[in-house]
């Protein structure tokens, strides 16, 4: 028996593809409840109403509050993902492109598609944006993202098991996994939005094995899902077709060693479905792949700057035994993910799953299904190593292959996951079957395989929710910007360009800038544009405004910085510059050499800021005279007093910097 040789039992059906059948002289839950097209729609929206209701559930805190105001954040990484949500529907909204901007990092702009951006939703749900504001969207995306995924992985299923609570389990188990809510906890929806690998899996099941499909509709649809795949996730894209070239390459090996006739006879469907499928993507991602690679504002080479990436790799214990939470890890995740709750572990499966797929996989062994989806995770799992092993490994096969370095390795989690779920789904499969055979009567026979197959659920996935129970449901904070970008940036006349404190990675500003609507463009922000390698001749004011942001206390400021700031400005086209008031806000946004920067940026402008809306703010940057020199004395002496000071204070040494005489 091979792959593409099912048994009749397996649950597949004669007919609808999608859809299993019902196993001869069985009934109750072994048999199929789907045995028409309207018990088969209600299957999925039962499914998907399930599906649901447990995402809103883990948003609990978002959606019972005040779902356009409050989200995992307004700093970090969600700030990020919040500004490429919004600029998309901006972006169509004003005629502009929503895959280029130059309302960050201006003047040079962001390419959206070279970054983690997250377009598919941001296009998708620009009705949301226009309605209800940037956090709304995000809330939106967060929610409907584990829900999709599930389901994605439910409609997969339902191919291979006849009980669709087993189905049920599969599609909860991968699109709610530790690796799904992990990733999204930091709004990271290239990873946590994974609902197009189940799907594909799906196509490539028909094109080996069912070939029930029309062969040029196998081909298009695995071209298309690739397609939407790159606007929600190249990263995903690449790992998937990694794995998916395995899965098949396992198919055609073991077809060829056990049944060399049935892979003669599905040969030519696959090979045109395949070729199909190829051109169809070559086509559709041309244009797009040009643009992420050398489209305006592209980046290249390693996108961080650094091959460590390849080194960020899972632990074999941590599969076992779930990561504990360090004050340190949760500390610095709170200041760049963005996420205030407790760090969780993304890579967790637990005692339970792995009895349960190691004890399923030696009893049902004829099944080879089971095979193939445990070769498959078993590569994934060695290859999301990485490199942080001591020796050889899987990954050091592929990380010299071009572009290959910016893949995150541990990443491949998540075809783990996918891996584990339809394992389950098959294992629940057969032991519901193999209990209900056992009882000769209806009623009886349906208790125990409910009972079987729940119970074998509870095993596996008990202990990832035990894991996760304390943190459920996931932590949510108000997303309240600074005064002045609530009252006076909507106010602004056009072309306004702004330096917005904190700069580079303090990446709140953005939130702050989509809240406001993109009402001005902004130098700097965050992701792997924000890099000092890539702020070309104004490396030197950039590095410098970079350290004040990260800065504790008070920093010593020097005349080489006035003017590297100075000369920055004028590169970047600087109109004004706004810097909040630290006192009210959170720890996550506050600037905290307050006195120091004042002092720096009114050397640098030639003139005192105003103090409006509870922030700092300069204006009429463009239009300033040189700033005349000031002595490292006369700064050092300007600077003195506490680094976040009374109002009055910090005013006062604004007018002491431009009351110095000059070169004294």
């Amino acid at each position: 028996m091979t792959v593409i040789d099912r048994p009749v039992d397996d649950g597949v059906a004669d007919g609808c593809p999608g859809r299993p059948g019902r196993v001869e002289g069985s009934t109750g839950p072994v048999a199929s409840d789907d045995r028409g097209p309207v018990r088969g729609w209600r299957s999925l929206l039962v499914g998907a109403l399930g599906y649901v209701a447990l995402s809103v559930g883990l948003w609990w805190q978002v959606w019972s509050t005040h779902p356009t105001a409050v989200t995992t954040c307004g700093c970090g990484d969600t700030s990020l993902f919040t500004w490429f949500l919004e600029w998309p529907a901006y972006a169509i909204q004003h005629g502009m492109d929503p895959l280029y901007s130059t309302y960050l990092f201006h003047p040079t702009g962001v390419n959206l598609l070279a970054n983690t951006a997250e377009v598919g939703f941001g296009i998708v749900l620009a009705p949301v944006t226009w309605v209800f504001g940037p956090i709304a969207t995000l809330n939106v995306a967060l929610t409907l993202s584990p829900a999709l995924s599930a389901l994605a992985m439910y409609v997969l299923l339902r191919r291979w098991v006849s009980w669709a609570p087993a189905a049920f389990a599969g599609g909860l188990l991968y699109g709610f996994s530790p690796f799904v809510v992990v990733s999204l906890t930091d709004a990271h929806l290239m990873l946590g939005m994974a609902a197009v690998p189940p799907l594909i899996v799906l196509c490539l099941d028909e094109l080996v094995a069912r070939q029930r499909w029309r062969w040029w509709v196998t081909g298009v649809a695995i071209g298309g899902l690739a397609f939407v795949q790159f606007f929600f996730g190249t990263e995903l894209l690449v790992i998937t077709a990694i794995a998916a070239a395995i899965g098949v390459a396992l198919v055609v090996v073991g077809a060829a060693a056990i049944r060399r006739d049935a892979l003669v006879a599905r040969a030519g469907y696959a090979l045109k479905a395949a070729a199909v499928a190829v051109v169809s993507a070559a086509v559709l991602l041309a244009w797009p792949t040009w643009f992420a690679l050398d489209g305006p504002a592209h980046l290249s080479g390693s996108i961080w700057g650094t091959k460590l990436l390849s080194y960020g790799g899972t632990s074999v214990h941590y599969f076992v035994h779930p990561m504990a939470a360090s004050a340190q890890v949760t500390a610095l995740t709170r200041q760049v993910g963005g996420y205030q709750g407790a760090s969780l572990s993304g890579q967790y499966l637990g005692i339970g799953l792995l009895a349960v797929l190691l004890v399923g996989l030696v009893v049902w062994h004829r099944d080879v299904r089971l095979w193939l989806l445990g070769a498959v995770g078993a590569v994934c799992a060695c290859f999301s190593f990485g490199l942080s092993m001591h020796g050889w490994t899987l990954w050091r096969l592929l990380v010299l292959a071009p572009l290959m370095d910016n893949v995150v390795p541990s990443r491949f989690v998540v075809l783990v996951y996918l891996c584990a779920a339809a394992m389950l789904a098959i294992i629940i499969d057969h032991a519901v079957r193999a209990a209900a055979g056992r009882v000769p009567r209806t009623t009886a026979r349906t208790a125990l395989g409910w009972c079987t197959g729940l119970v074998v659920a509870a095993v596996a996935l008990v202990p990832i929710v035990t894991y996760f129970a304390d943190g459920l449901p996931l932590t949510a904070v108000p997303v309240q910007p600074p005064e002045w970008f609530t009252t006076v940036a909507p106010e602004l006349p056009p072309n306004q360009v702004l330096l917005v404190l904190p700069f580079a990675f303090r990446q709140s500003n953005m939130t702050w800038q989509a809240v406001a609507r993109m009402r001005y463009a902004m130098v700097g922000g965050g992701g792997p544009n924000s890099l000092l390698s890539r702020a070309g001749k104004e490396q030197v004011g950039d590095r410098y405004l970079s350290d004040l942001s990260f800065s504790n206390g008070s920093q010593d400021i020097v005349a080489g910085e006035v003017a590297a700031v100075r000369s920055a400005l004028d590169g970047w086209g600087v109109t004004g510059i706004v810097l909040p008031d630290p006192k009210g806000l959170p720890d996550y946004e506050q600037m905290h050499a307050v006195r120091s920067t004042v002092v720096l940026l009114t050397a640098a402008t030639g003139q005192a800021p105003d103090y409006r809306a509870h922030a700092w703010v300069w204006t009429g940057v463009d239009r300033a005279p040189p700033a005349p020199d000031r002595t490292a004395a006369q700064l050092t002496t300007c600077a003195v007093g506490t680094a976040d000071g009374t109002r009055a204070s910090i005013q006062s040494s604004a007018a002491c910097i431009l009351d110095a005489p000059s070169g004294a």
